[in-house]
C-alpha cells in the first residue's frame, strides 16, 4: 500500500527529487564528493548556488531590483531580522493578525524594540476568516507584515491588502510555489524550505534593492545587505538544502510552472473540500472565500472520534493527519508533491469511517 504523507512541514518532497538524490549522494556529479562533503567555495557549489536562484527568479518571475537570498533559522529567524533590516526610519510597522505565526512574528519585533500596530484581526472570529485593515494604513509605517497561508488556521490570502507606498511583507512559509503572486506587489517575502520546496534548514528571502543596506551595526548573520553583497556565502549556508532545493525548482519547471502547479493543488482541495461539505460528521470551519489551498484543518467535534480517525488514518498509510497542538482535530497538507491519488485514498477512507460510524450509532 502506497503510503502518502500529509505532515504540514517538513512535508513530502517530490518523489523523483528523492530519487535523484539518492542516486547522486555518493559521488555528486562523478566528482567522487557526496554534496554533502562539497566546499561550499568549489565551482560545482557555484553552479548548484547560481542555477536555484535562476531557476528560482524564472518560475516567480522576480524582476532584477529584487534579491534572492538564501538564509538559515528557518522563517522565525526572518520575524526578527525583517524589523532590524527594514523597519529603520520610524521602528514602527503594521501586522495583519491572521493567526498564530503572524502573533508570533509581532511578539518577535517587539523584542527588538519595533512598534506593532495590528490594522486587523481574525481572532474575533476564531481565525476562521482573514482579517483586512480596519482603515487607511497609515503611510509612516515602514512596512506591513502579512502571513499569506495560515498553515494551522488553514486561510490563504488571495486578494492582498492595500496598504497605498508602504511596502508589503509577507511570510509565504506554507504556499511558497504553490501558487503564484506578482513579487513585485511586495517589497520582501519570506519562505522557509521545509514545506513547499525541500528539507528544513533553508530559508529563501526575496528583498527589494531598494529596502536594504540602511541599517547600522546589524548582527553579521542578519544583515541582509551583507548577504547580498556576499552572495548568500558570508558563512558556509545550507549546502545540502540549497541542492536539494535546487532539484525541486527544476522539477516545479518539468511540471510546467506555478499557473500549473496552482491549477492542480485547487483540484486536489476542491477535492477534500467538496468531502467535508457534504459530510454530516466532519467538518471544516474556514470561510470557504479564504480557505487554504495547502492546509486543510478538520474535526468531527469529539476529540476521542478524532483520535480514532487518526489512528485509523496511519493504519491505512495515510501519515501525520493530526492537528496542530494548538487546535487539535485534524489536518492534511496538500503541498505541490502530494500527489491527487493521495488526496483521493483520503478521501475514501474518511468516507468509510463515517458509514462505519453511522452505522455505529443508528
Amino acid at each position: 500500500m502506497t503510503t502518502y504523507n500529509f505532515s504540514a512541514g517538513p512535508a513530502v518532497m517530490p518523489q523523483p527529487v528523492i530519487q535523484q538524490i539518492q542516486a547522486e549522494l555518493p559521488s555528486f556529479q562523478g566528482s567522487g564528493m557526496s554534496i554533502m562533503e562539497l566546499s561550499h567555495r568549489s565551482a560545482l557549489f557555484d553552479q548548484v548556488i547560481n542555477d536555484a536562484e535562476a531557476d528560482l527568479r524564472d518560475l516567480m518571475q522576480i524582476p532584477d531590483n529584487y534579491r534572492v537570498l538564501f538564509f538559515q533559522g528557518g522563517g522565525t529567524l526572518q520575524f526578527t531580522a525583517a524589523p532590524l533590516n527594514l523597519a529603520t526610519n520610524h521602528h514602527h510597522i503594521g501586522l495583519l493578525d491572521s493567526g498564530h505565526w503572524a502573533s508570533r512574528a509581532a511578539e518577535e519585533a517587539q523584542r527588538v524594540h519595533t512598534q506593532v500596530d495590528i490594522l486587523g484581526t481574525g481572532a474575533t472570529n476564531q481565525f476562521t476568516a482573514l482579517p483586512y485593515p480596519d482603515q487607511p494604513v497609515n503611510q509612516a509605517l515602514d512596512y506591513v507584515h502579512l502571513t499569506t497561508n495560515n498553515t494551522i488556521e488553514g486561510t490563504t490570502y488571495t486578494k492582498l491588502p492595500d496598504t497605498g507606498n508602504v511596502p508589503l511583507v509577507a511570510d509565504m512559509s506554507s504556499n511558497f510555489l504553490g501558487q503564484p503572486y506578482n513579487v513585485q506587489d511586495f517589497g520582501m517575502i519570506f519562505a522557509g524550505a521545509q514545506k513547499n520546496l525541500g528539507p528544513a534548514g533553508l530559508t529563501i528571502v526575496i528583498v527589494r534593492d531598494d529596502l536594504i543596506g540602511h541599517a547600522k551595526d546589524l548582527p553579521s548573520m542578519l544583515d541582509y545587505q551583507l548577504f547580498a553583497d556576499k552572495r548568500s556565502m558570508f558563512n558556509t549556508p545550507p549546502v545540502f538544502a540549497i541542492y536539494a532545493a535546487g532539484l525541486v525548482l527544476k522539477w516545479l519547471k518539468a511540471q510546467g510552472g506555478l499557473t500549473v502547479m496552482a491549477k492542480r493543488n485547487h483540484d486536489k482541495a476542491a477535492l477534500l473540500y467538496d468531502f467535508l461539505d457534504q459530510s454530516t460528521l466532519f467538518n471544516n470551519p474556514v470561510k470557504p472565500a479564504d480557505r487554504s489551498l495547502m492546509n486543510v484543518p478538520f474535526v468531527t467535534g469529539n476529540p476521542a472520534i478524532d483520535a480514532r480517525v487518526i489512528a485509523g488514518a496511519t493504519d491505512h498509510n495515510l501519515l501525520n493527519l493530526k492537528g496542530h497542538r494548538l487546535v487539535g482535530g485534524m489536518r492534511a497538507s496538500l503541498y505541490n508533491a502530494m500527489p491527487k491519488a493521495g488526496v483521493q485514498a483520503l478521501v475514501d477512507y474518511l468516507a468509510d469511517f463515517e458509514a462505519i460510524y453511522k452505522k455505529e450509532n443508528a
